[in-house]
């Protein structure tokens, strides 16, 4: 339904992105792309395995791609914000910001 007819229309937002921790990832990326793991799981005070978990089903949704690779000898995994969750995470902002019009 569109925003203009039914503000109040929350059935828009993307469940996906909308649980805390993965909001906090995607806001991260957002503006830090790529991330490193460790750093990423810093930023949003999760543990390691909560945020692979989490990272999974954003990976799942075509919204970050995870690169593994090797700095020196030890193993390092950077995480990207795709295009479609780019796309996505705007897309997100604009719902949030059309409730927040509407209770105004």
């Amino acid at each position: 339904m569109d925003n203009d007819k039914n503000p109040f229309d929350h059935s828009a937002i993307d469940d996906v992105i909308h649980g805390r921790l993965r909001l906090g990832i995607m806001a991260y990326l957002s503006t830090i792309s790529p991330a490193i793991f460790g750093e990423l799981r810093d930023k949003v005070g999760a543990t390691d395995g909560n945020l692979s978990t989490h990272l999974r089903k954003l990976e799942d949704a075509g919204y970050v791609r995870q690169e593994k690779r090797f700095v020196g000898r030890r193993p390092q995994t950077r995480i990207f914000l795709t295009k479609a969750g780019r796309t996505a995470w705007v897309a997100w902002i604009s719902n949030m910001q059309g409730l927040i019009r509407a209770a105004e």
